[in-house]
């Protein structure tokens, strides 16, 4: 081909033609992504009510929760769990990621607790369990400890979303809410003295 063919103007719109002449081109009704917490929360609800979106992918595992991503955006990803009578998250943070859960079917329990300050002696200053039904939501920020478990008769599902993305979920022990992996780096006077 000779390169001065090209220098006669033609442009991308006279060679493939006007997109917005084709409609499923040039939508512009296409939802926003969130990016606050109150639009995080309304995706989450809208989801939640989009049975057919989720209910298909249910699946239980009588070993562990089941779960299937649903969607992802930028900074965001949501997230489907389900969880057999007895089955639980045992005490965990999300590391740097803040949320918004939702159950769809049966209830759950959320037990939480306050993480204490280093000036207090490394014991949880406080607990709360709740119980987790359809239309509620949770709310949590980056480090919010808690345990997710189904101490019903029936199965439960529920809807996750974390923002950024999920990338940790550090695991505690439940007696002393002390994390049982990544312990604390000795200051370095205290490691040279050991």
């Amino acid at each position: 081909m000779d390169g001065h063919r090209w220098a006669d103007g033609l442009s991308d719109v006279s060679i493939a033609g006007d997109p917005l002449a084709f409609p499923h081109l040039a939508r512009t009704d296409l939802p926003g992504h969130p990016t606050t917490v109150a639009g995080y929360a309304r995706l989450v609800r809208e989801i939640a009510a989009d049975r057919a979106r989720w209910e298909p992918l249910v699946r239980y595992d009588a070993l562990t929760r089941w779960y299937a991503r649903l969607e992802t955006g930028p900074g965001y990803e949501v997230w489907l769990l389900s969880w057999l009578p007895g089955q639980s998250s045992g005490f965990h943070d999300h590391g740097e990621s803040s949320g918004v859960m939702t159950v769809v079917r049966g209830e759950l329990i959320e037990r939480s607790l306050t993480l204490p300050q280093p000036s207090a002696g490394g014991t949880p200053s406080g607990s709360r369990a709740r119980t987790l039904r359809p239309g509620g939501q949770r709310v949590f920020s980056s480090g919010y400890l808690h345990e997710v478990v189904n101490g019903a008769l029936e199965p439960a599902v529920s809807i996750h979303l974390y923002t950024p993305g999920l990338t940790a979920m550090n695991q505690y022990g439940a007696a002393a809410a002390v994390p049982e992996q990544h312990p604390e780096p000795l200051p370095r006077e205290q490691a040279e003295r050991h």
